[in-house]
């Protein structure tokens, strides 16, 4: 990893708070604790912000973003229903991020982590580790082919539980553009239950969480194929009237 400009130039868009989730919730109980007790400041981006991270394709195996095999480096495969994520990783003014590092982790199909403090009654799959990367490509564009993870409880009130999910990291061209989130599965009716999708209390934000089927994709008698975009903060540019995006 090598620290440099990033390509992009100029001060980070502020943050858009109000489509963030909530940081105090007391039906999400750690949120309780975490929470700031004071009001956020809003600061313009820094030097430190504005540059970021580089990866090289030479770190990344052939299977990294294969995490049905690559837990076995292809000697078995995982157990669960197959699928493909996939979609472009975009800022906030619709340009392609290319060439930056994403990063997914994520349960079995049973809905259990490969974690020592995982206690969940599921059995761990043998040949299913939970954790991906890769690059984007020129366009922004990512890929995985990974199992369908379970939903699984978790101790927070009585009966809760965590509706399918995926973890994902990117790490954008700036630090001010990290982001970690989380998506979800069309159709899974576990998201209006889960206390964690409801600290997003705009609906069409909510949404912006689900991954759509996206049959475009698919592979017939292989696997179904799931839809997520990710948008990062843009920079502030000036807009020229043969160039409306910016420098």
């Amino acid at each position: 990893m090598t620290l440099t400009p990033s390509r992009d130039a100029g001060p980070l868009i502020p943050r858009n708070r109000s489509i963030h989730p909530v940081p105090y919730d007391p039906d999400y109980k750690t949120s309780v604790t975490r929470a700031p007790n004071l009001p956020l400041l809003s600061m313009e981006s820094t030097p430190s912000e504005e540059t970021g991270p580089r990866f090289g394709h030479a770190r990344l195996g052939p299977l990294d973003n294969n995490l049905i095999l690559n837990w076995t480096r292809g000697a078995a495969p995982a157990v669960g229903e197959r699928i493909l994520v996939h979609g472009r990783v975009l800022d906030e003014n619709a340009r392609p991020v290319p060439q930056t590092l994403v990063e997914i982790w994520q349960a079995n199909a049973g809905g259990r982590y490969r974690h020592v403090k995982d206690s969940y009654f599921a059995p761990l799959d043998p040949n299913f580790g939970g954790c991906g990367r890769t690059l984007t490509d020129d366009e922004g564009r990512y890929q995985f082919l990974t199992i369908r993870p379970g939903a699984y409880p978790w101790p927070n009130r009585g009966n809760d539980w965590r509706p399918m999910h995926i973890h994902v990291s990117v790490f954008g061209h700036s630090f001010g553009q990290r982001l970690i989130t989380q998506l979800y599965f069309e159709g899974d009716p576990l998201i209006a239950h889960c206390p964690i999708a409801a600290t997003v209390k705009d609906r069409s934000a909510l949404d912006r969480l689900v991954a759509p089927l996206d049959f475009s994709m698919s592979r017939p008698l292989d696997y179904l194929a799931y839809k997520f975009d990710i948008v990062l903060r843009g920079r502030r540019q000036t807009m020229f009237e043969n160039k409306l995006e910016g420098m």
